[in-house]
């Protein structure tokens, strides 16, 4: 089982009521939670760990999880409020406003971390829920705890409006990035943790701090992989782009889900990882993300749409 372990949130997403007036609808996501629904419905069966509420929020969030075929069994639930992400849609790119203080995201501490059973054979962490305090810290722990026996990924997905302390964030993604099997960064996210340069050289530093396999991605100019021996370049699909919430993290649902399908998702295969099957998961993460941006909202493609 792949667990994704980050935020789960509610978009509001702008729409213009029956009046002609502006409004906002509440749709299930956060990085994390839309990468664990794009892997239940690929047929990836995976989990879910995040603090999730008990509000009519975190039941909504709860019940998309559930039609997808994620698991949520290990999620730790309170009485807090679900954090709301307002989206602004500015040609078909999206900016965010977060409302996240003591939310159910938010309070989760290192001792709600679970103990993992053994089916749980990779993680997947990122988004905002890195960011603020205490539960940055907790999923620090879990994937430092984790990393030594089953297989890790990372996507920071950065916003740098939700970053308060720049210096404390880049520290901690950093670390959390040396101990991942698997980085993937846009090429944005890329220039702002490590600064100007081309991104060969950029990967190759990563690459030599201990990551195995790191995966750049350019949106419109498809995605670059690395291994310390590959150097994968993969074209992105052409598709009428209606907005881009939910790409990268359909991405990375799509090269994990590839990685398993081709029996590759394990700490010793990652570390030696053959071209092929590289090219063949970002492939498939490159399939899936294009299928998202072809319609409103993070609303991943099913196996069957492939």
């Amino acid at each position: 089982m792949i667990l994704c372990c980050g935020e789960a949130l509610i978009d509001m997403l702008p729409r213009v009521s029956q009046e002609g007036e502006l409004a906002f609808a509440p749709y299930a996501g956060g990085a994390v939670y839309n990468t664990s629904i794009a892997l239940g419905r690929l047929g990836a069966a995976p989990g879910f760990f995040c603090g999730l509420s008990t509000d009519l929020f975190g039941e909504m969030l709860e019940t998309k999880l559930s039609e997808a075929g994620v698991s949520s069994d290990l999620a730790f639930r309170s009485a807090r409020p679900t954090t709301l992400a307002f989206v602004r849609l500015t040609d078909g790119h999206a900016t965010y406003t977060f409302y996240d203080e003591n939310s159910a995201l938010r309070v989760m501490t290192e001792a709600d971390l679970p103990v993992l059973p053994a089916d749980i054979t990779a993680l997947f962490f990122g988004g905002i829920s890195l960011v603020g305090e205490p539960c940055g810290s907790a999923y620090e722990a879990l994937m430092a705890r984790e990393a030594p026996s089953r297989v890790t990924m990372i996507d920071p997905n950065i916003r740098p409006s939700f970053i308060t302390d720049r210096d404390a964030y880049v520290t901690r993604i950093k670390s959390m990035m040396a101990i991942s099997d698997v980085v993937k960064l846009s090429d944005e996210d890329l220039h702002w943790l490590e600064g100007e340069g081309d991104l060969d050289s950029l990967a190759a530093d990563l690459i030599a701090r201990g990551t195995k396999v790191v995966l750049i991605t350019q949106g419109s100019e498809g995605s670059i992989g690395y291994t310390p021996e590959h150097r994968v370049a993969v074209p992105a699909l052409k598709v009428d782009v209606v907005d881009t919430v939910g790409a990268g993290d359909t991405f990375n649902a799509g090269f994990l889900a590839g990685l398993q399908q081709e029996g590759a998702l394990d700490k010793a295969t990652l570390a030696a990882l053959p071209a092929d099957t590289l090219r063949t998961a970002m492939a498939m993460g490159s399939k899936t993300a294009a299928i998202t941006v072809s319609r409103a909202g993070a609303n991943p493609p099913w196996a069957y749409e492939l």
